[in-house]
Parts: C-alpha cells; sequence; structure tokens
C-alpha cells in the first residue's frame, strides 16, 4: 500500500503532493520542499556551517583593490598616518591575492604576514582597520587583549577572539576563515619584566603564548555562541592560517626604550642638541628589540613581521581631522541638525578654540569628540523644540561650554 503512495507524498512528512510547493522524487522515496529547508538548517546546527561546500580560492567573492588605491580610500576616511597606511595596504593585498591563489601547486608557499600597529591613544588604529574591513568587505571584529586570561581563569580564553570573528561573518565558516581580526590593547598583556616568567601570568605573558598559534594558523575550537567552553558543548572548527590578525597597542614610554637603544641621551660630553632626535620622531625608530624589552615576548613578534608606527597628532592633523574626510566629526553633528530641518555653521575661530582644546587634551581624535560632544549637548537638546532654522557655533559659545573643563584636563 506504501509503494503505492510514494509517487504522491512526501515520504518524510507525508504532505500530498497538491499541497506541496514543490515535491522531488527519488528512487523510492519522494521530499517536499518544507523538508529540504527543514534538514538544511538541522545540517548546519550539527556541522556549524561547514558542510556548505568548500568555496575555491578563485570563487572568493573579495573587493581586492591594489595598494595604491587601498590607501587612497584611506586617505578618504584617516588623516595622514601614511607610513601605516602603506604598510596596511601592502600586507592586505598581499594576504588576499596569497589566498586567490592557494591552489597554485608550486614548491614556493607564501606565509601570512601579521600587522603590528604602535601608536598613541587616538592616532587612529583602530579607525585605519575598520575602514579597510568595510572597503574589503570581509568578516571583521575587534577584540580586547586585556580580558582574555589563561585557560581556567575567569575572562575570555584566547579561542574567544575566532568566536567573535564567527558571529560578525553571520556564522559562516567559510568567510571567517578569511577574516580579518584587530586585537586592540596588546600592550596591556606585555609580561612585568624582560625575563621569562616561571610562574602563571593570568593576562600577561600566559596570553600571548595563547596567541601564538592563532597567529601563526591552527585549528581553532571554538564555540558558536561565545562564552567558556565545557565539556558537552558542540564546537565549531575554524582553521586560522588565512585570518589576518592586525594587532595595536599605545606602547606607553616605549619612546624612552628606543633613545636608550640609540643612546639618544642629552647627558655626556660626546652629546650635541644636533644629534639628538626629537621626542616626537623616535616612535619612527621602532625595532623588535625595544618591543622585546616593552614586554613582549619574541615569538609573538615574530608572528607579527610587519611593524609599523602612527605619529602623534599635530595642530593641523587635529583640524583636518576636524573638517576633512567624509565622515569628518564637524559634518556628523551638521547632518544630525539638518535632520531637524536646522542649518548648523561653525565659525572659523570656534574651530581653532576647539583645535587648542584637543591639544591641551593630549588625547588624539578622541580629545575632539571629548569636546564637540561637551560644546553641542545643549544644542542637541533643544534642536527638536527650536523654531529657528540656522544656529551658528561662535567663539563664545565654546569659551562658555568649556570653561569647565580646565580642571579636567589631561595630563
Amino acid at each position: 500500500m506504501a509503494s503505492k503512495k510514494t509517487g504522491s507524498f512526501c515520504s518524510f512528512c507525508g504532505k500530498p503532493k497538491d499541497e506541496a510547493t514543490m515535491l522531488i522524487s527519488g528512487i523510492e522515496a519522494n521530499i517536499c520542499d518544507a523538508c529540504v529547508e527543514q534538514a538544511s538548517k538541522i545540517v548546519e546546527v550539527e556541522f556549524g556551517n561547514t558542510v556548505k561546500g568548500k568555496k575555491q580560492a578563485g570563487d572568493l567573492q573579495l573587493n581586492l583593490l591594489k595598494p595604491h588605491d587601498i590607501k587612497q580610500h584611506l586617505d578618504e576616511y584617516v588623516i595622514g598616518q601614511d607610513q601605516a597606511k602603506k604598510v596596511l595596504a601592502v600586507a592586505i593585498y598581499n594576504h588576499y591575492k596569497r589566498i586567490l591563489n592557494s591552489e597554485d601547486k608550486d614548491e614556493v608557499e607564501i606565509e601570512k604576514s601579521n600587522v603590528l600597529l604602535v601608536g598613541e591613544t587616538g592616532t587612529g588604529k583602530t579607525l585605519l582597520v575598520r575602514t579597510l574591513a568595510k572597503i574589503l568587505k570581509v568578516p571583521f571584529c575587534i577584540a580586547d587583549a586585556t580580558v582574555l586570561t589563561e585557560a581556567g581563569y575567569v575572562g575570555e580564553d584566547v579561542e574567544s577572539v575566532i568566536s567573535r570573528l564567527y558571529q560578525a561573518s553571520d556564522y559562516d565558516a567559510d568567510a571567517t576563515q578569511r577574516g580579518i581580526v584587530y586585537i586592540d590593547e596588546i600592550d596591556k598583556i606585555a609580561r612585568k619584566g624582560d625575563n621569562p616568567s616561571i610562574s602563571r601570568d593570568v593576562s600577561g605573558e600566559g596570553v600571548q603564548q595563547g596567541l601564538l598559534k592563532l597567529l601563526e594558523g591552527t585549528i581553532a575550537n571554538i564555540a558558536p555562541e561565545g562564552g567558556r567552553k565545557h565539556p558537552d558543548q558542540k564546537f565549531v572548527k575554524i582553521d586560522t592560517r588565512n585570518i589576518l590578525f592586525i594587532c595595536g597597542g599605545a606602547f606607553n614610554g616605549i619612546e624612552k626604550l628606543i633613545a636608550k637603544r640609540l643612546n639618544n641621551s642629552s647627558i655626556g660630553f660626546n652629546s650635541t642638541k644636533k644629534d639628538r632626535i626629537k621626542d616626537s620622531d623616535l616612535i619612527e625608530q621602532i625595532a623588535p628589540s625595544d618591543l622585546k624589552s616593552f614586554g613582549l615576548i619574541p615569538e609573538i613578534i615574530g608572528r607579527m613581521p610587519m611593524i609599523t608606527f602612527l605619529q602623534p597628532l599635530d595642530r593641523e592633523a587635529l583640524q583636518n581631522i576636524l573638517v576633512k574626510p567624509k565622515n569628518a566629526l564637524l559634518k556628523q553633528y551638521i547632518k544630525l541638525m539638518e535632520l531637524e530641518g536646522i542649518k548648523l555653521s561653525f565659525d572659523k575661530k570656534a574651530i581653532d578654540l576647539i583645535i587648542s582644546k584637543a591639544v591641551e587634551f593630549k588625547l588624539g581624535a578622541r580629545g575632539l569628540r571629548t569636546i564637540c560632544e561637551k560644546l553641542m549637548l545643549d544644542v542637541m537638546y533643544d534642536a527638536p523644540s527650536m523654531k529657528e532654522k540656522e544656529i551658528t557655533i561662535t567663539a563664545d559659545m565654546v569659551v562658555s561650554k568649556l570653561a569647565d573643563l580646565d580642571s579636567t584636563k589631561a595630563a
């Protein structure tokens, strides 16, 4: 009796042919479109999206641009930092060219080059990497090294970095394996001394050692939903060989180590003012030995062969950041007021005062936002109820609104 019904019923749910959108026939069974969709979801949950079919390297949909084009796009959003832009452009181009040609049966195997960005807070490290990911249209996530701990301690395991990237790629394992991870505050996990630790270092050297295999390339077992691992949990296997890691940190005080290495001291008979390098230019001379002296272990330095620096922002750079990029800070406030039907403008003297305050704070571009938020608070509060259609921010308004910030000036 059952064999007579196989031509008109779904063998899985029993739905008649005339009630199904589509009925796919096999040798001795049929399946409807609803059961196909349900089965696909079950397989995805069971195997963590790894059975979608391995994409060939040539099929990757990457918006890969040439280094010059990558830098040109970065220039539209980030002011200055030409050296860092060039390093990132070359690293990105070579990395994804390597992925696209991974099927070549050649004896020469190209290794990936992870990047280390060194620069003061507010110089644009995170903005550079976030803009890169947007240009390339690849999965991207930011992880904070300060919350990572050794396995067994309260905090996050190093594999949680990959778990975040997996979530950012909409749980697509193939996309995850060609994404970009930015690990911020890498300097905060430096070991306390230049000598190897003989005991467990919960969030310092131990975390650096845990990151080694991820940076180089390994099969990481990650928890799809994040959080810490437990024995009964289902894991997703992610190959990190083609994930580009970009690490960044302020490395406060590293200039003294660079100066010491260069013997750049004003004390002594042989030292002259002419021979000394300006303190602001010391960061350009950064070398792996300085990072080792700061507290990064040699193994992790070796896995980030491309080291570049970001210069502290001077007055001219801060002014350009305020008004020039596509998403310049003042343009954002002007756009917000436009949405309320109000035309907002800034007096030139007012802009100069804002920049002067930012230079005092020594917080880089973040200092600009702090000042502008303080300045614009009352304006944005009153704007939805205002009848005026034009507002001009004057120097007097800046002086009166920012007077109380002198007491909170950053050192």
